[in-house]
């Protein structure tokens, strides 16, 4: 195995144990990954040819089977409120300290892969488990973890990810066994001293199978390491189309180490447009008309409650991004209108608990919870609601605008230079923004353009008009972006630019990108 170079500070993570380890998790399950990469392929090409998923008629039985996961720790029977961040120490201490019940710590969408990035995020991961992660910023100003901080939890990156600086026989290894197995192997022992295990969320999953895989993976790392069966815990993300017609399977492969499902709505409706958009007649609004009321969000949002609860899963609700307007008190207390009726709507429907992306609505958030969900969770409610394929895969009705277009191109352009300079959460108008949105901001610009949508008013998004906004809203950005992503923004506009005008949609924004990451 080659790894690249790293900071002096960070060998206490690249140990030749840790690596070893990695590198056996690499043997036995790379081919695996490498297969099911490979399935994808063939379905996406199925649905870019007008296929639609659904259910699979193979795995009825267990969809209609009775069966229930194993039980969580105590540790995690109350997860009403959960706040997502980077790994970087400032941000994961304010995270720790927010006074919800869980942080999840995120090496994907909220991390630009740097090998920086990763390295040290690793670090501060091993730190914080052992009560000994601290920041000084350059004012002075010292942080620390205080007592009783938020449970643990880490998404590694999604399977179709590689870690370009580690490499066996000259291949990049996969960025999921890497964070994975690295996080795993250092902190197992650490956790369980503490009275915790390690959680995990796991990410992009597109297929039953997939779940499967992380199931093995999970099996043969704690035989290695030689604890219990079952002590890993992970949540899956329902955050692509195809995979909102398995969550009973997803449970099911995971069941000795499953801790519920989670409503990954941003990254969704990224994964719905690629999915069904190869079709004029299946044009998607502005994405800020997609909201969780429209027909398909409240059926994916209901039924994943519905098939959580009905196995003795949590079902955890979305995310609400909006950060801390501090100049304008109206349009604050707005934003704050719009979070406490998105989380009004979650713990009525059903669920056990939701994200914030910033610590500021952490009171907030638990304060709905508390007062409509006094116990610890309300898992035992199976609400009886009746939702098709059809109601799933309806297409939400609304308008295409010029403002909408505008919007994509300068949020698209936006985050991409943030991403490319390191920041892979950034703030952007007033929300928190990672690259599930970069995503959305991107599709939609690529089935807008594909099909020459008629906007709103009778204009069509031709190749010509698409070029004069991109031109206007990059210059607009060149004029308020802050250093360093201004540095970047060049390389942005031409990698944004020649992904939404490819003939064919290119999978992930983030796997094109990487290889120009500094």
């Amino acid at each position: 195995m080659i790894v690249s170079d790293y900071a002096s500070e960070c060998k206490a993570v690249f140990t030749d144990e840790a690596l070893q380890f990695v590198g056996i998790l690499h043997e036995l399950f790379e081919k695996r990954r490498l297969d099911l990469l490979e399935k994808r392929k063939v379905r996406n090409t199925r649905y870019a040819n007008g296929e639609t998923p659904g259910y699979k008629p193979e795995t009825a039985s267990i969809r209609e089977g009775d069966w229930r996961v194993n039980p969580v720790p105590s540790q995690i029977h109350d997860r009403r409120v959960e706040i997502t961040g980077p790994t970087d120490a400032k941000m994961m201490i304010n995270a720790l300290n927010s006074g919800a019940k869980v942080f999840m710590a995120d090496l994907e969408d909220s991390t630009s892969p740097t090998w920086k990035n990763i390295a040290n995020g690793q670090l501060n991961l091993y730190k914080a488990v052992r009560d000994e992660l601290t920041f000084t910023n350059s004012a002075g100003k010292f942080y620390s973890v205080a007592e009783s901080p938020a449970v643990l939890m880490v998404r590694p990156r999604g399977l179709h990810l590689e870690e370009t600086n580690v490499q066996v026989e000259g291949k990049p290894i996969s960025a999921s066994l890497f964070d994975f197995g690295l996080f795993f192997y250092h902190n197992v022992h650490a956790l369980w001293a503490k009275g915790s295990a390690p959680y995990f969320y796991l990410a992009k999953l597109e297929d039953s199978e997939e779940a499967e895989w992380w199931n093995e993976v999970f099996i043969e790392a704690q035989r290695i390491i030689g604890i219990p069966r079952g002590t890993i815990k992970a949540t899956v993300l329902v955050e692509t189309f195809p995979l909102v017609f398995q969550m009973h399977e997803v449970l099911y492969a995971l069941r000795e180490h499953s801790a519920g499902l989670n409503c990954g709505r941003w990254d969704y409706l990224f994964s719905m447009i690629k999915t069904l958009g190869h079709s004029p007649s299946n044009l998607f609004p502005d994405r800020d008309q997609m909201t969780m009321t429209v027909e398909c969000m409240t059926a994916y949002s209901r039924m994943l409650i519905s098939t959580c609860h009905t196995r003795g899963a949590h079902a955890m609700g979305g995310m609400a991004a909006q950060i801390p307007i501090k100049n304008d008190v109206i349009a604050n207390e707005r934003a704050l209108e719009k979070v406490k009726a998105d989380k009004e709507r979650e713990v009525r429907d059903g669920h056990d608990g939701s994200w914030v992306a910033h610590p500021a609505l952490v009171p907030l958030a638990m304060e709905i919870f508390n007062e409509y969900m006094p116990q610890k969770n309300q898992i035992d409610l199976i609400p009886d609601w009746s939702y098709t394929a059809e109601n799933l895969s309806t297409i939400p009705k609304g308008s295409i605008t010029e403002e909408g277009v505008r919007k994509n191109i300068s949020i698209g352009l936006h985050y991409l230079a943030a991403w490319l300079s390191g920041q892979g959460a950034a703030a952007i108008h007033h929300l928190m923004e990672d690259a599930a949105t970069a995503e959305i901001s991107r599709v939609q610009l690529w089935q807008w353009l594909h099909f020459k949508a008629e906007l709103e008013g009778g204009m069509v998004l031709d190749e010509t008009r698409f070029d004069l906004m991109f031109y206007e809203e990059s210059a607009k950005l060149e004029r308020v972006i802050i250093d360093p992503w201004k540095g970047k923004l060049p390389q942005a506009k031409v990698l944004f630019n020649r992904m939404v005008k490819r003939a064919e949609l290119v999978p992930f924004l983030t796997s094109e990108a990487q290889p120009y990451l500094s």
